[in-house]
């Protein structure tokens, strides 16, 4: 029998998580087994799936994708380490017009320490993203990476935000106000962009902004 790409890594995650079925793995997943089934009959992994079983089980995607590497890179329970990797993806948030660069192939990880983590979110739920454009600027500038906590979805006025509307992706000051939406940009050229009534409803909040990093160049 010849076994898929998709087999090889179902197979291997049946290994390292115990799992003996796919019902087990759309759980964890949070998907319809349905969905398991499409991607079974497209021969294709989901990178966000590999993002998932990363945060979950401490996971390495190269490993589940390839079978090539270690199974784990954070194994949940295997060492009392300090420190905690989180994932930098391909995706770049726009200060700006918005980005149409939305993919969640991770690029990188980076330690950071747990206490530090725990003190500003919700560790598992963290990625980093760079970020290209001015509008945030002196606050954020092209080339910063950020951090986001994509369990903080609730807004709080003036914060940092990660937002999707439609097919793009952008980092704004949000202001909430009856039926409208708000969102602000630092740089005083770009003016404040007003969503109201079914608007809103194309508005994602991906996550809070919790952390900024700058290279010196």
């Amino acid at each position: 029998m010849v076994h898929t790409k998709f087999e090889k890594f179902l197979q291997r995650v049946f290994e390292a998580t115990g799992f003996s079925t796919q019902a087990g793995l759309s759980s964890a997943l949070n998907v319809n087994r349905s969905a398991i089934t499409q991607a079974r009959n497209k021969n294709s992994i989901p990178d966000k799936w590999l993002l998932q079983l990363y945060r979950l089980y401490g996971l390495n995607p190269d490993w589940l994708e390839t079978g090539v590497g270690q199974m784990f890179i954070n194994k949940p329970g295997a060492n009392e380490s300090e420190f905690q990797n989180i994932p930098k993806v391909a995706a770049r948030l726009c200060a700006g017009g918005g980005s149409f660069e939305v993919g969640s192939e991770i690029e990188g990880y980076y330690a950071f320490r747990k206490s530090w983590l725990r003190s500003k979110g919700l560790a598992r739920k963290m990625v980093l993203m760079n970020i290209f454009g001015n509008s945030m600027e002196p606050e954020i500038k092209d080339g910063d990476t950020v951090l986001l906590d994509e369990s903080q979805k609730d807004i709080l006025a003036g914060a940092l935000y990660a937002v999707g509307i439609e097919d793009t992706i952008m980092v704004k000051r949000i202001e909430k106000h009856p039926n409208k939406l708000v969102l602000l940009s630092d740089n005083t050229v770009y003016s404040p962009i007003y969503l109201q009534n079914e608007e809103i409803n194309n508005v994602r909040i991906i996550g809070k902004v919790v952390w900024i990093c700058r290279e010196l160049r």
